[in-house]
């Protein structure tokens, strides 16, 4: 074989992407991957999204995976650019989202020298990623990249970083002659699903909780029947309102930052709880006080992809080891059995205490932002993409918008800032055709503002919600409530909301009154550009 038909490593590198089946990149370029740029010029299959800010290019290879069920791919330099990729991966780790992140190293024969930018990726990453090295053989690029495909995808999916030694990148190496990485997942066993059967035929309380990764169409149906044929109420983990109906009438609320008292109750008061995909974490479980550590006073049944979790907080019941997909295979052929006559009481009360919840607050001020997420849950198609970064304003669109299809919600449970453009644009390019709404405090929206620039390079025409209320307003109501009459440090003096968007080239406008709001809608959502709606609220309102 000669040079010229052998692969350098950048060329390598895409070809294994492609096989595995990589149709996007996300990138801040740098010259430390040089061929991996020129090897994605003649990969018209692999588009490539240039962001304008590493946090911004991780958070849309984060959220891309999400949407697409694949793993994301980034690439970034070495030093300042992986340092601010490290936003995207921390969301990546606590969403358990399978990413992929390559880092452009300096040259092999530079390393532990300190050289320029030079960043030692097992120590930067190791806390965050499932897998984090330097390759250091152009050979072995093949073995890695399987390696880290298979890592990411398998068990709890999650973050994996490589680092590219810039010389590696020139070298040339053999044809490569492998196919997709494997996807390793386990299932549950058929005594594992008969212990179930038995101790749900048993409750009289039960209670579902949905949430994780690794969710499809398939399971998410199987499970809805599953639901239905066993009088079973459905709470989903924070930020995961997408995986079960919010109008299916087994449907209880979701159990995340601002829960409704009542949910937590009936959290409290089941006597069996099953744990489906979710860690059931500190939001979830209120700080750890409605499920008991390191014993939970209910029954529990946790089903976890990872063996690693169920039994690392609290002990269950029942502990299952399944991916969500293969637990949903199995939990369709259980037969129920006699529904008792007080669990069909416990249903209505969990409907019930959801209904009264979802009613649209009154609060002092021309804008009624419940009121203006309702409205837009009766607007847009269940298929519509709602995205939102942290805030105090997301206790609005959590409870009173009603995320009906898979995918419809790309929410950092991380409590990453910043997160809803990035995470918008990225949902745009996967699918133009769906709807793309952005919820962003004034706040959260100056943390990765500057991506409005890739969204109107790409086409992505995103509607972008900004709460505006001049201040940090999660921080603030905290400080309200631990030191009263000492605010300091929470006060934001914001740019022109409206001019900053049209800055970029995108439409804008500002909405001072909620009947103002419909009409600004339908102009954005016809428009051929990203459109920013700016919300005045009123500082003193932290809360629905």
């Amino acid at each position: 074989m000669t040079a010229d038909t052998q692969p350098d490593g950048g060329k390598a590198i895409v070809e294994l992407l492609r096989r595995n089946g990589v149709d996007r990149v996300f990138t801040v370029p740098g010259e430390s991957f040089l061929p991996v740029l020129d090897a994605l010029h003649d990969a018209p299959d692999i588009a490539l999204v240039v962001c304008r800010q590493e946090g911004g290019a991780s958070m849309m290879a984060e959220a891309y995976a999400k949407t697409t069920g694949r793993p994301g791919v980034c690439f970034v330099t070495r030093g300042p650019g992986s340092a601010n990729a490290l936003a995207g991966l921390h969301v990546a780790a606590q969403d358990s989202t399978p990413l992929l992140v390559f880092v452009g190293q300096v040259p092999r024969g530079f390393q532990q020298r300190e050289a320029w930018q030079e960043v030692d990726v097992g120590a930067l990453f190791g806390s965050v990623a499932k897998w984090s090295t330097d390759i250091q053989d152009a050979a072995r690029l093949p073995e890695y990249l399987s390696r880290a495909f298979s890592t990411a995808r398998s068990g709890r999916q999650g973050p994996v970083v490589l680092g590219l030694p810039e010389d590696l990148l020139f070298e040339r190496l053999d044809t490569i002659e492998l196919g997709p990485a494997p996807i390793n997942q386990g299932y549950p066993s058929p005594s594992a699903m008969a212990q179930l059967s038995q101790m749900l035929n048993e409750a009289q309380r039960p209670l579902a909780i949905f949430g994780g990764s690794g969710w499809n169409a398939d399971c998410r149906a199987q499970l809805q029947a599953f639901a239905e044929a066993h009088a079973l109420p459905v709470a989903t983990a924070f930020r995961r309102q997408d995986r079960f109906d919010n109008s299916h009438p087994h449907y209880a609320g979701d159990a995340g930052l601002g829960m409704n008292p009542e949910l937590a109750k009936l959290i409290g008061e089941a006597d069996l709880l099953l744990a489906v995909g979710t860690r059931l974490g500190d939001i979830t479980t209120r700080h750890y006080e409605l499920v008991d550590v390191p014993k939970a006073r209910q029954r529990l049944i946790h089903i976890h992809p990872d063996p690693q979790e169920p039994g690392r907080v609290r002990v269950p019941d029942l502990a299952i080891c399944a991916a969500v997909g293969n637990f949903a295979e199995a939990a369709a052929e259980l037969q129920a059995g006699q529904i008792p006559a007080e669990r069909e009481t416990w249903l209505t009360r969990a409907r019930d205490t959801r209904e009264a919840w979802q009613r649209p607050t009154q609060l002092p001020g021309p804008v009624q932002l419940g009121e203006i997420v309702a409205w837009l849950g009766q607007r847009l198609p269940p298929e519509a993409v709602i995205t939102n970064g942290a805030g105090n304003y997301t206790l609005w669109v959590h409870r009173f918008y009603p995320f009906r299809g898979l995918g419809s919600q790309l929410a950092p449970t991380s409590g990453s800032m910043g997160y809803g453009l990035p995470a918008a644009i990225a949902a745009k390019l996967a699918d133009p055709s769906r709807p793309a709404v952005c919820f962003a405090g004034d706040g959260c929206f100056q943390m990765t503002c500057q991506e409005l620039a890739t969204a109107m390079q790409y086409g992505a025409n995103v509607i972008i919600i900004v709460i505006n209320n001049g201040s940090y307003g999660s921080i603030r109501m905290h400080q309200d409530k631990h030191y009263p009459g000492r605010r300091y440090g929470t006060d934001l003096v914001n740019p022109d909301m409206v001019a900053l968007a049209q800055a970029y080239g995108a439409g804008a406008a500002r909405v001072e009154r909620t009947e103002q709001f419909a009409d600004v809608f339908e102009q954005a959502i016809t428009a051929d550009r990203p459109f920013l709606i700016e919300l005045v609220m009123d500082p003193s309102i932290l809360r629905p």
